[in-house]
């Protein structure tokens, strides 16, 4: 029998359990007005998604953007790493392929698990070595989920020690109204941090009076103490 999405759906669902199902509707926020409202859960925990995708990773690309359009979020998880790992062994026009077919289904890329499990690899991956202009135009999207792919797309550049792109995005989203964007880029400035302090301190000295508190303290986290409270008490 081929394997298809309908066969994978068929096989997670007996893999669900109730009551992680519940907990994960808390933990993801999925009330009404929450980040993920209405998300709907199997109950299937992340590792378990992990052995699965390995078992699955004939999957054919047509097939994997069908599993990605699923109701289910670990259905979607699962689509996700499964795109991610042909990405990392496709030619060129494989790749290319698979960062157009992940811009045109953002929409069902919301969530902050779904967005950081794929971001870094697949357009992180992709816009590594060209033109950077898409991330700019998804930094400043109405969508959340956009924007964080945005910045944490950047991950990537950060790695290979390029960081003036992610200094730009984060320069686009200093003012953002959403918590998980405050995060997110202050994450990825502190891991710009890790690699080359002063060229996150010249960026922060600059900015940080204008950040918001969430994005200043992961920003600084692993800063000395002296000069944590010293950005936090506005010395700086």
């Amino acid at each position: 029998m081929a394997l298809t999405a309908k066969s994978i759906q068929r096989d997670l669902r007996k893999l669900g359990n109730a009551d992680i199902a519940r907990h994960s509707k808390r933990f993801f926020k999925t009330g009404p007005g929450e980040y993920s409202e209405g998300d709907r859960f199997l109950g299937i925990r992340v590792p378990i998604l992990r052995t699965q995708a390995k078992r699955y990773r004939g999957l054919e690309v047509a097939e994997i953007e069908s599993l990605l359009r699923s109701a289910y979020h670990e259905e979607r998880l699962l689509a996700l790493l499964l795109l991610v790992d042909r990405f990392n062994t496709a030619d060129a026009a494989g790749q290319k392929d698979i960062f157009k077919r992940y811009l045109a289904n953002t929409r069902y890329i919301n969530n902050w698990d779904l967005v950081d499990t794929s971001a870094p690899a697949i357009v992180g991956g992709y816009l590594l070595r060209k033109n950077k202009q898409s991330l700019f135009d998804l930094a400043g999207s109405e969508h959340l989920w956009k924007r964080r792919i945005a910045i944490m797309a950047c991950y990537t550049f950060i790695r290979e020690r390029q960081f003036s792109v992610t200094l730009k995005i984060s320069l686009c989203l200093l003012n953002d109204d959403e918590d998980l964007i405050h995060k997110a880029v202050g994450w990825m400035l502190r891991e710009i941090g890790n690699r080359d302090f002063e060229t996150e301190n010249a960026f922060l000295a600059k900015h940080y009076h204008r950040m918001p508190r969430t994005m200043l303290r992961y920003a600084i986290e692993k800063f000395p103490p002296s000069k944590r409270k010293a950005y936090l008490a506005g010395r700086i």
